[in-house]
């Protein structure tokens, strides 16, 4: 298994951005790459994912247009930039990964996909 570690969370006011880094112990090449957040009391919820190869991204409905996901697969990490944040959008966010050779594939939306999951990057959005 990879391991994972986020960084990049942090207090943010409404309307603002953050990026979020994961980066990867070992190569990332042959994952697909997930993001998630939770907020305490609640199940865990799929951001967004992309691919292997990075040519499928999926993302929660909830963030699509505000967040966009990449990857350097050279450089074993994978970002999550996140614009217009609201109040809702404060949870504990998680990069998690799936393995997979198929590179072409869309990534998969449901956390019980993912095997390797980092420790997690708070983000806090004022009002």
């Amino acid at each position: 298994q990879v391991q994972l570690v986020e960084s990049g969370g942090g207090l943010v006011q409404a309307g603002g951005s953050l990026t979020l880094s994961c980066a990867a112990s070992g190569t990332l090449s042959t994952y697909h790459l997930g993001w998630f957040r939770q907020v305490p009391g609640l199940e865990r919820e799929f951001v967004a994912a992309i691919n292997s190869g990075g040519g499928a991204i999926v993302y929660a409905d909830s963030v699509k247009g505000r967040f966009t996901v990449s990857r350097d697969n050279a450089k074993n990490t994978v970002w999550l930039r996140l614009n217009s944040l609201t109040p809702e959008d404060t949870a504990v966010y998680y990069c998690a990964a799936h393995p997979s050779p198929f590179s072409w594939k869309v990534p998969p939306t449901g956390s019980e996909e993912y095997d390797s999951w980092g420790q997690g990057t708070q983000v806090t959005v004022s009002s």
